[in-house]
């Protein structure tokens, strides 16, 4: 009810257990999910995996909400699968406020984005989207060049270097949006959370999104380029690293005992 309240025209699906979740999942699609880490009939690692592997052409945005997160973090307990995690001890007022960051920001979010794609036209035209939203666009037109601006950002300690990648998938060059992923996720090891990517692709074989999203893509934007959705997509994967970058901070900074 505080939900339907704070977010008004959002739909609401309550379940009382993971079978119910995945049946609701499996009938139709959701913009984000919410689950305990203990569920009567499954653990919530379980469903985010369930989600993940069956609504693997787009990215849902999952958030754990319960007391025993942080224990999980210290045993490194947690999948990549979650997006983000919320301490229900904060209470539920707090928790519709939390969502709401989600699925209904307040304020614009600034940062900064390595852009690679190597039609200028497109490049022209994409790039003003960004920018009039108060995004700062660093744009190269191969992966070659992006490797190269990622890895003189490592050497000059300001790494990861931008704060999201929007990358095409076909370039110039001998590499593509898909070689990045791998180089990005594995050899140089940026997860999701310290540097989001999101792919540009006009693909619509569920087999090719999903083998993206495998290798290592946030999220996938849909070609032709709609204003609207990429700077949403951009926008909420900028507050989600932002608010990991920021937690990682306070914890590292905090004393030990």
């Amino acid at each position: 009810k505080l939900l339907l309240h704070d977010l008004p025209g959002v739909q609401v699906i309550s379940c009382a257990n993971g079978e119910e979740a995945r049946a609701a999942l499996d009938t139709g699609v959701v913009d984000l999910v919410t689950t305990a880490l203990r569920l009567p009939d499954m653990d919530g690692l379980e469903l985010a995996r369930h989600v993940r592997e069956h609504a693997a052409q787009t990215y849902i945005p999952i958030i754990v909400v319960s007391g025993d997160v942080q224990q999980r973090l210290v045993d490194r307990d947690l999948s990549a699968d979650i997006t983000d995690y919320f301490d229900k001890s904060l209470g539920p007022q707090a928790l519709s406020t939390f969502i709401r960051g989600y699925v209904r920001p307040d304020q614009q979010v600034a940062g900064n984005v390595l852009y690679v794609e190597d039609s200028r036209v497109v490049a022209l035209a994409t790039r003003r989207m960004m920018e009039k939203h108060g995004l700062t666009v660093h744009h190269v037109v191969s992966v070659e060049e992006a490797l190269e601006y990622l890895r003189k950002a490592e050497a000059e300690g300001r790494a990861p270097g931008p704060d999201v990648v929007l990358t095409d998938v076909y370039l110039k060059g001998g590499l593509t949006g898909k070689d990045l992923l791998e180089q990005v996720r594995g050899q140089m090891q940026y997860g999701k959370g310290l540097l989001p990517i999101l792919v540009m692709t006009g693909d619509d074989n569920p087999n090719n999104q999903s083998a993206l999203l495998r290798a290592g893509a946030n999220d996938l934007v849909q070609k032709p380029i709609e204003e609207r959705i990429l700077t949403a997509k951009l926008s909420f994967q900028l507050r989600v690293a932002q608010s990991l970058r920021e937690r990682a901070a306070a914890e590292s900074a905090a004393p030990t005992t």
